[in-house]
């Protein structure tokens, strides 16, 4: 039977392993001269890790990492469905902030290991 203590455990090193990942590629983008307006945004239609500004474009950024390549690339994990989750939250945000019309972009920042790629107009 499974331990409910362990399936627990499991989720909170997923969630902290998970903040930890965003907080690199937040930092990276800054590096590369983003701004970051909101990370974790968070609605009833589902979640946006980064929400950044490069130049005057909207920048919507899915980060998958991973610790090994056994399941594939990270970004792979980005299947259709997340896809239209990422654009739905999106839709919200530019509603919510009065910016309907704004440019904007869907980018995956893949953490694997070490090794950090930024896919521009993923999707």
């Amino acid at each position: 039977m499974d331990d409910p203590y362990t399936k627990d455990l499991a989720k909170m090193r997923n969630k902290i392993e998970g903040d930890m990942g965003e907080t690199r590629a937040a930092q990276f983008l800054r590096e590369k001269g983003y701004r970051i307006l909101q990370t974790n945004y968070k609605t009833k239609f589902g979640e946006i890790d980064i929400i950044a500004q490069d130049g005057k474009t909207i920048v919507f950024v899915e980060v998958k990492e991973r610790a090994t390549l056994a399941y594939g690339r990270p970004i792979e994990a980005v299947n259709f469905k997340k896809q239209q989750t990422i654009r739905r939250v999106a839709e919200f945000y530019l509603m919510m902030k009065h910016t309907p019309y704004a440019d904007c972009r869907f980018d995956v920042i893949e953490i694997l290991g070490d090794n950090i790629n930024h896919e521009i107009n993923a999707f």
